[in-house]
């Protein structure tokens, strides 16, 4: 599966052919610089190993920097493998956002979620209260209800729908349509939302 890693930027819209506002999502993707490859022979399956975004010296294990050192490259902020990678490049080479995407073409967008802390049932899970509540009912408005068995199971089973930590976690959207390239750039619009803040890294995969 091809793809890239980049940068969300952040959201605007554009129109399209028939005069509709479409919002979408603006991704700095690329350029990311093979930093090593696996063969069958040597490592029992092929993929690209690519990283992106820029990262201190300092702050750098020493032996991340000799592995970047060996693609004749700075050290980079995030390295992941892709597998099945259909374009044919050797260590230290670059990987630009149009020799892997072009306009239509439906991708798949990985992410880390917005983190929205500790939630209650009715944010989380969508829960409805108790809304026109009676006989007394002035302090459970939010509140979740029941949670457990009588005495058998006697425990609250797993799975059950509680407040808890919301977002902060690994997303896929499937399917977003591509809706401009902008080579020169390195940008990228994609129809919709994608998971994470500004300035989030996202993976996207076609």
């Amino acid at each position: 599966m091809n793809g890239l890693i980049g940068k969300k930027i952040g959201m605007t819209s554009v129109y399209d052919a028939t005069g509709k506002n479409v919002a979408c999502t603006v991704i700095e993707l690329g350029p990311c610089v093979v930093t090593q490859v696996r063969t069958e022979d040597k490592d029992g399956y092929a993929a690209l190993q690519l990283a992106y975004g820029n990262r201190k010296e300092k702050n750098t294990p020493s032996a991340l920097i000799g592995h970047f050192n060996q693609a004749n490259t700075a050290p980079k902020a995030k390295v992941l493998e892709f597998r099945g990678m259909t374009l044919a490049k050797q260590l230290g080479d670059t990987i630009t956002v149009s020799e892997v995407f072009a306009e239509g073409d439906k991708v798949n967008v990985v992410g880390t979620s917005k983190g929205k802390g500790f939630q209650g049932v009715v944010k989380r899970h969508g829960f409805g209260g108790v809304m026109q509540q009676t006989h007394g009912q002035h302090d459970r408005l939010r509140a979740p209800g029941s949670l457990g068995n009588s005495s058998f199971a006697a425990k609250v089973m797993k799975g059950m729908r509680m407040a808890g930590q919301m977002g902060n976690e690994r997303v896929k959207v499937r399917r977003l349509k591509v809706l401009k390239v902008f080579a020169d750039q390195n940008l990228i619009l994609i129809k919709g939302a994608v998971p994470g803040h500004n300035g989030a890294f996202v993976v996207i995969e076609k």
